[in-house]
C-alpha cells in the first residue's frame, strides 16, 4: 500500500518576523503543494531511503545503521511530541554527514536530519521508501520547509501502530531541526488551510515573484532577535507597528464590502499597509536588493508589492502581463497563487 500526503504553502500577507516574536501576523495558504508519498517494503530490502525528486537528491541508510545510532528512537510514539534533543540532533547529523550532498545542496542537510527523526520517531526500524516532490521554490518564503513537514507528518503515521498524531505540532518540532526557531505560523497555514483564524470576504490572489536570492531564515530571525536585543525599544516599536498593520489587514479582508466602490477603496487600504508594512521590515534589515528591485518595478505600474507578497484583489491582466515580462528580464520567476487554500491531505494508493 502506498500513502500520498498533500500540502499547501503558505504566504505572510502581513507581520513578517513579529510573528517570532509573538505578535499578530495575517497568513494564508496558496495553491502550490509539496507531496509525500511513502511505501513500506518487506523486512528483506533492510534500508530507509528519502528521494527528493525536484532537486535530484537521493539517500539510502541501512536498517541496521539506524538501530546503532537512533537505538532511542523507535519505541511507541505519543499522539504529541517530545523536544529533538540536541544530542539526538548530533545523531542523526552524523548520520546524515554519511551521505554524498552536493555543496550547492548543502542547505538540505537539516531537511534531511528533519525526515530521519521523524521517520523513526514513528516508524521506527521498518524499512521503506519515502519520495518527495514539490512546486514550491525553496528558500522563497512560501512555506517550503513547512509543507515539507506537514506532508511527512501526515503520511507516516499511516503506517504506525497508531493513527493518531497531532500533525501540527509534530510539523513544528520539524521545523525547529530545519530553522532553529521558525515562524510558528507556517505550519499551521500549511495543516489546516485558509487563512489564519480569519473568515475571507475578499477574493485574493497573489503575484509572485521569486528573485532566487537564497536566504536562510534562521539567520534572518537570529539577526532580528539580535537587533532586538541590542536596541529592545525601538524594536518593540516597529514590531508594534507591524502588529497594528496586521490588525487592519485583518479587519479589511473580513469587511462585508457591497459594491465595486467599496471593493476599491479595501483594495486601496490593503496597497498603503502593505507599504508601510515594507517600510517597516525594511528599518529592521530583512530586505535585499533583489527586493528592492522588485518594489521598484511593481511601483512603476502603479502596483503595491513587498517581501513574499505583490497586490491585493484582483489585478488587471494587462498590467500584470508587463510586469510580469519586466520581472522576468531581471531573472526573476514569477506565478500566481490562489490563497485560502485547504489543508493537509491525505490518500490511500490514490484513492481519497
Amino acid at each position: 500500500m502506498e500513502i500520498t500526503a498533500r500540502a499547501p504553502g503558505m504566504i505572510i500577507l502581513a507581520g513578517e518576523h513579529a510573528v517570532v516574536h509573538g505578535y499578530t501576523a495575517v497568513a494564508s495558504s496558496i495553491d502550490l503543494y509539496t507531496v509525500v508519498s511513502l511505501r513500506l517494503h518487506s523486512e528483506n530490502e533492510d534500508s530507509t531511503r528519502l528521494q527528493l525528486e525536484d532537486v535530484g537528491l537521493d539517500f539510502s541508510w541501512p536498517i541496521k545503521r539506524i538501530k546503532e545510532v537512533l537505538s532511542h528512537l523507535g519505541s511507541p510514539f505519543s499522539s504529541t511530541p517530545t523536544l529533538c534533543s540536541l544530542e539526538t540532533v548530533k545523531s542523526i547529523t552524523a548520520l546524515v554527514d554519511e551521505q554524498s550532498f552536493p555543496e550547492t545542496r548543502i542547505g538540505l542537510a537539516s531537511g534531511v536530519c528533519a525526515f530521519l527523526w521523524l521517520y523513526t520517531s514513528v516508524l521506527g526500524f521498518k524499512p521503506g521508501t519515502v519520495i518527495v516532490t514539490s512546486e514550491l521554490p525553496l528558500g522563497a518564503a512560501l512555506g517550503s520547509s513547512a509543507a515539507y513537514c506537514v506532508a511527512l507528518s501526515a503520511a507516516l503515521p499511516a503506517f504506525s501502530d497508531s493513527m493518531k498524531l497531532d500533525v501540527n505540532k509534530w510539523a513544528f518540532e520539524e521545523e525547529k531541526i530545519i530553522h532553529g526557531r521558525p515562524f510558528v505560523v507556517d505550519n499551521s497555514v500549511s495543516t489546516f488551510g485558509s487563512m489564519t483564524g480569519i473568515d475571507s470576504n475578499m477574493p485574493l490572489r497573489m503575484l509572485i515573484a521569486n528573485t532566487k536570492v537564497g536566504r536562510d531564515t534562521k539567520a534572518l530571525i537570529a539577526n532580528v532577535s539580535a537587533r532586538k536585543s541590542r536596541h529592545p525599544d525601538a524594536l518593540c516599536c516597529v514590531l508594534n507597528a507591524i502588529e497594528s498593520i496586521s490588525k487592519e489587514w485583518s479587519t479589511i479582508i473580513q469587511s462585508h464590502t457591497v459594491d465595486d466602490l467599496s471593493v476599491t477603496a479595501n483594495e486601496e487600504r490593503l496597497r498603503e499597509l502593505m507599504e508601510m508594512n515594507q517600510g517597516l521590515l525594511l528599518s529592521i534589515g530583512v530586505t535585499h536588493a533583489s527586493i528592492e528591485t522588485v518594489l521598484q518595478t511593481a511601483m512603476k505600474h502603479n502596483l503595491a508589492s513587498k517581501l513574499t507578497g505583490a497586490g491585493g484583489g484582483e489585478l488587471p491582466g494587462a498590467i500584470v502581463d508587463k510586469l510580469v515580462k519586466e520581472l522576468e528580464s531581471y531573472g526573476f520567476q514569477c506565478f500566481t497563487a490562489r490563497i485560502g487554500e485547504k489543508g493537509v491531505q491525505i490518500s490511500f494508493d490514490g484513492c481519497s
